[in-house]
């Protein structure tokens, strides 16, 4: 449901199916204090502390309002050691969405994905996937694999309208197949949505496809299921035949064609904290259970307390809520729509989590070695303590001589159920703020890189002197119009 405005050049207000019950208060620190905040965290806004920023737009992992439901589920916890009611409970509510047998709960997504790499992949393996996320991919290096990307063309094209950028490109992943071989590549895995290609959903018909190659390969195929629902809204809006089909049925008739999945509840799960990793096979999942007890605790806990496992079954069961995705799906578009009118340069179309700022054509007159992704960010935090995250040259390289990726975006991720529209506004007045001055952000160099998922600890410090390059005047070409 979208509220009218009088003014019908202005983006329609997405309507709250909700109201509000706890207040907290919102930190304004002033921009002495954002210039200080910056310097004492490396210019790395994951050292920011939190009363440090004003809307929080880092991830929406974990971050999002639980509801009444929730909160009530939470004291109902049977807080037993082994064979808890709550555990009961979530593997019956996520055998019933998924239709997986072997249900094991983690604290959150990589932990899942910990134990699914650390079971099956080996050094030299490849592990190919649409857009490995930051955490998948290094759980692949870390086991000594090899993480391949082979989503569509369109995939790596801004501007492109393309409904399904998350889809897989089936003939590259049937060449692959064939040149490594079932042995060489443990499984297949897919990103609903693809969230390092700008949240962008995987259409049914793609993944039957993949699901076909997959199994004439012999090769196991696992999802990355932890923004399922918002995957199956997309799926449901754009896709043929799909528009009578309920949240739940579209998320089965996924699920149906793969062997498995692992989850961050703390997306589509609607919790603060919560995952697990499902499987049909029995074996496997025996394997990865004397993991979960090394590393996470007795299989009916995971890592969680018990009612942290009842608000997850209950936040599961909320995320299929047609409503609730509607208003998700659109605070993102109604972001867009006020960029857009500012020609603001984003990624199209927009996914259902964020936007992604398009850095390329947002800071042209920066070189990749500036590292602009994150010098966007950091010029975003300076002036309205906004805290984003840049996706691009840091997060996903380049290292041992790799290229720069192709994309260079800074996502902004909006909690779910967190901001009104007017905080939306505020977001997008300070983007813009940022774009009308763009020539005057500086790059940045890295003075501290761990070994692993740089972006996370890195260091950075402000370039001196002038820009890497000339600066490009004027509004970006118009977008290529796709179908699919």
């Amino acid at each position: 449901m979208r509220v009218p405005l009088n003014d019908p050049t202005e983006p329609t207000l997405p309507f709250e199916p909700y109201k509000v019950k706890v207040a907290e208060r919102i930190p304004n620190p002033s921009r002495e204090d954002r210039e200080r905040a910056l310097v004492r965290a490396g210019f790395n806004l994951f050292n920011l502390h939190s009363d440090e920023v004003r809307i929080d737009l880092l991830t929406d992992s974990g971050t999002g309002a639980m509801s009444d439901r929730q909160w009530a589920a939470l004291m109902i916890g049977d807080e037993s050691y082994a064979g808890s009611r709550n555990f009961a409970r979530f593997e019956s509510t996520v055998r019933s969405i998924t239709g997986f047998r072997h249900i094991l709960p983690t604290h959150q997504g990589r932990a899942a994905e910990n134990l699914l790499f650390s079971t099956l992949c080996r050094p030299g393996n490849v592990v190919p996937n649409n857009m490995h996320f930051d955490t998948t991919r290094a759980h692949v290096l870390r086991n000594g694999g090899r993480p391949v990307n082979i989503a569509v063309r369109d995939a790596y094209d801004p501007q492109s309208d393309f409904p399904f950028k998350g889809n897989v490109d089936v003939p590259a992943l049937d060449a692959l197949l064939r040149r490594e071989g079932r042995e060489n590549v443990p499984l297949v895995m897919v990103t609903i949505t693809n969230n390092t290609g700008g949240g962008q959903p995987v259409s049914l018909a793609n993944f039957r496809e993949v699901a076909r190659t997959a199994r004439a390969h012999g090769v196991p195929l696992y999802v990355d299921m932890c923004r399922w629902a918002e995957n199956a809204y997309f799926v449901r809006e754009r896709e043929r035949g799909m528009r009578a089909k309920s949240i739940a049925e579209i998320g089965r008739a996924f699920f149906d064609l793969c062997d498995g999945a692992t989850m961050s509840a703390k997306k589509d799960g609607l919790v603060n904290i919560g995952g697990f990793v499902a499987t049909r096979d029995r074996s496997l999942a025996g394997r990865m259970k004397e993991l979960l007890i090394l590393y996470e605790g007795f299989p009916t806990y995971g890592g969680l307390a018990r009612r942290d496992l009842e608000a997850m079954s209950v936040g599961l069961e909320e995320a299929m809520d047609l409503d609730y995705l509607t208003h998700r799906v659109e605070q993102v578009r109604y972001v867009a729509g006020l960029l857009d009118a500012r020609a603001v340069p984003f990624f199209h179309p927009v996914g259902g989590h964020g936007i992604y700022l398009d850095v390329r054509r947002f800071l042209p007159h920066l070189s990749d070695e500036d590292l602009p992704g994150q010098a966007l960010a950091v010029e975003l935090y300076r002036e309205g303590g906004l805290r984003t995250v840049e996706v691009g040259s840091i997060m996903f390289g380049p290292d041992k001589g790799s290229k720069s990726p192709p994309l260079e975006l800074v996502r902004l991720a909006i909690p779910r159920r967190v901001y009104s529209a007017s905080h939306l506004a505020f977001v997008a007045d300070v983007v813009a703020r940022v774009y009308e001055r763009r020539a005057d952000v500086r790059g940045l160099t890295m003075v501290y890189r761990p070994e692993r998922l740089p972006h996370f600890t890195a260091r950075f410090a402000p370039k001196r002197g002038a820009s890497s390059r000339a600066p490009r005047a004027g509004r970006a070409a118009p977008r290529r119009k796709q179908t699919q």
